[in-house]
């Protein structure tokens, strides 16, 4: 981390987009050493004081939580330990080849000024006003540009590159005995579903999404090519194309929904540089390109996998995490519960080891219902003997591709957002209760042809 990115520095790089904890800039000069990169920037709260600006290191707790793991825990800020979570527990976790911890460069005060100034008209005005970039970093992570292919002694090829960017969410249904039974909904309709509800309540989406993510992690190929046409019918967030790097179909701003897709002319224009197909067919063969290649590349394995790290759901965790940080129970109070004797008592009575691995996995299992994929496509020519990339073969149209596939967004979440997700999942999923119960009155009421006008214009 010797090099320090200075204010002139800022020019060579491009906003690329942002969510909500790092702004994400795209190189676009010369230096051999970042073409091909991004960096990500953390944020801030516009909310928060000065002084409170997640630059810190960890807390006590959550330094035990990560004990076993000797890199978090000596971090000295919380960006070096959040790299460190990344190599160290995501990347066993998810395959190396498919995730890219990179590296920290050291940056000026100034060089984060003259971005965020630079950045400042190309940012989504609801972003602006919700965070800037933290002016206390000393320095930024680095990473590979996953929507384009690697460089090649800092050259870009000139080929063309498709990429996908696909945000799965939870892929499986919770069986665990310590959810409620008024929650019982939670263990036949999928978390991302029922939020779906909520979003419409207060406005984040104008409409609900036709996506299952049952149907992307069920195994079959008829299940995830549902999966990648719901997807393709409302985006939201979940589901974005690039033209070498450039976005060209999916929600322009990061926003759960945006009713301004670029689809048309660009998404139709970008996806003919990269299939060849009769005019009017290329969508069909590209969401087929996409199923193929989530099958072949396994990827949707793996993330299942982490995901089921949640064993007990938050209902349960919840309780370990009360006992971690020595507070009395809350959630035990409010349902009237003795914490040693009544339903939840097993949990409370587990050792301060099991209790920390319940923890540990639900948050390493949180990190996995909340990254990205990143597939990016290229055509093999026939010229090309040899590839160090993978290949699928889109049998409909005897195309060879290349592709490459990596996770993304690998975020470490923090300890005390144990709190939020309880509430949160409370949230949701007493508002799909409601909203089906609402429906079904309004469907007595009314019949089938008005109930789903009503019910819009009730949840809106």
């Amino acid at each position: 981390m010797a090099e320090v990115l200075q204010e002139k520095d800022a020019d060579e790089w491009a906003y690329r987009g942002e969510g909500a904890v790092n702004l994400v800039l795209a190189y676009c000069g010369s230096s051999p050493r970042f073409v091909g990169k991004v960096l990500r920037i953390q944020k801030v709260s516009n909310k928060v004081s000065k002084y409170e600006n997640h630059h810190s290191a960890l807390t006590k707790d959550e330094r035990l939580l990560w004990g076993k793991f000797e890199g978090i825990v000596a971090a000295r800020t919380r960006e070096i330990a959040e790299q460190m979570y990344v190599q160290k527990v995501m990347c066993p976790l998810l395959g190396s080849e498919h995730v890219d911890a990179g590296i920290r460069i050291l940056v000026s005060r100034e060089f984060l000024k003259a971005v965020e100034h630079k950045v400042l008209l190309q940012r989504p005005a609801w972003r602006v006003d919700a965070a800037k970039v933290n002016p206390l970093c000393d320095s930024v992570l680095v990473i590979a540009d996953h929507s384009i292919f690697p460089s090649v002694r800092g050259i870009l090829k000139e080929d063309f590159c498709l990429s996908v960017e696909i945000k799965p969410k939870g892929g499986f249904l919770p069986t665990s005995d310590f959810i409620a039974e008024e929650n019982a909904v939670k263990k036949r309709i999928t978390r991302f579903k029922m939020h779906q509800a909520l979003k419409l309540r207060d406005g984040v989406i104008s409409q609900i999404s036709k996506y299952d993510p049952l149907d992307l992690f069920s195994g079959s190929k008829d299940g995830v090519q549902n999966a990648f046409k719901s997807l393709f019918l409302t985006p939201q967030n979940n589901f974005r194309v690039f033209l070498n790097g450039s976005l060209i179909f999916g929600g322009m701003d990061g926003a759960a929904d945006c009713v301004s897709y670029t689809v048309d002319q660009a998404f139709q224009d970008g996806i003919k540089r990269v299939i060849v197909a009769k005019d009017g067919m290329h969508s069909k063969y590209f969401l087929e390109l996409v199923t193929e290649t989530v099958i072949k590349s396994g990827l949707l394995n793996l993330l299942l996998e982490v995901q089921k790290l949640d064993a007990i759901d938050i209902e349960g965790a919840i309780h370990a995490y009360y006992d971690l940080v020595s507070l009395p129970c809350v959630i035990c109070r409010q349902k009237g519960e003795n914490k040693l004797s009544g339903r939840y008592s097993p949990i409370h009575l587990m050792s301060k080891h099991e209790k920390l691995k319940v923890v540990r996995d639900y948050l390493i299992s949180a990190t996995g219902k909340d990254l990205s994929m990143m597939i990016s496509f290229r055509p093999r020519k026939s010229m090309d003997v040899e590839s160090p990339h993978r290949s699928v073969l889109l049998k409909s149209i005897n195309q060879t591709f290349d592709y490459k596939a990596s996770f993304i967004d690998l975020d470490m979440k923090p300890l005390k957002k144990m709190e939020y997700y309880y509430e949160l999942d409370q949230k949701i999923v007493s508002c799909y209760v409601q909203m089906v119960k609402d429906d079904e009155e309004i469907q007595n009421g009314v019949g089938i042809d008005g109930s789903l006008n009503s019910y819009i214009a009730k949840w809106k």
